[in-house]
């Protein structure tokens, strides 16, 4: 790497300017995962299907107005990231900016929301929730976990009940199938 060149009489550039001038990838994942959302949202909008007797407004007003509102929330964020604008880094008292991320809690929400996805089908949607929630909870350092786990148990059954009887939404009962209020 070569070193600046600061013309005579000039003071060599400071480190906060030049890092105003470096783009944040972290700011640019942002960017990026907003306008493909919103391109994704609508692409997918053009998929649905729209009965031709109505003239009212149809099915796809809504995500068109969420993937368009996420494509420009893209761009403008994007134009302001090339102004040299940049978020504030937080500086709550309760937030030690100084301290990396906890990496072993992040790894077990994952799994637990990842065991939701693969168990809700076999084991239903009382009992793979409770344990998403369950496990989600301890991660989050809920002690004792046997109280974060009994939570989850009443509220997703609770839940459960309230979309298959109330609300009419299907959600898979696994095994519980039949057991009163959950079939």
């Amino acid at each position: 790497m070569s070193a600046v060149q600061v013309p005579p009489g000039a003071s060599p550039p400071s480190t906060a300017a030049a890092r105003r001038h470096r783009l944040p990838v972290g700011e640019l994942v942002v960017v990026v995962v907003l306008a493909g959302l919103g391109v994704f949202a609508l692409v997918e909008a053009h998929t649905i299907a729209v009965p031709t007797s109505s003239n009212a407004v149809g099915p796809r007003a809504f995500p068109y107005a969420v993937g368009a509102v996420l494509v420009l929330s893209a761009v403008g964020l994007l134009v302001a990231l090339l102004r040299g604008e940049r978020g504030e880094v937080e500086g709550g008292e309760d937030v030690d900016t100084s301290g990396g991320a906890d990496w072993a809690a992040v790894g077990k929400l994952t799994a637990a929301f990842a065991a939701l996805v693969v168990l809700v089908e076999p084991l239903g949607w009382p009992i793979a929730a409770s344990l998403m929630f369950g496990g989600a909870a301890w991660a989050l350092g809920a002690r004792p976990w046997w109280r974060a786990l009994l939570v989850a148990v009443v509220l997703n059954t609770a839940v459960h009940v309230v979309f298959t009887r109330v609300l009419g939404v299907y959600l898979p009962a696994g095994p519980l199938e039949g057991v009163v209020g959950l079939g």
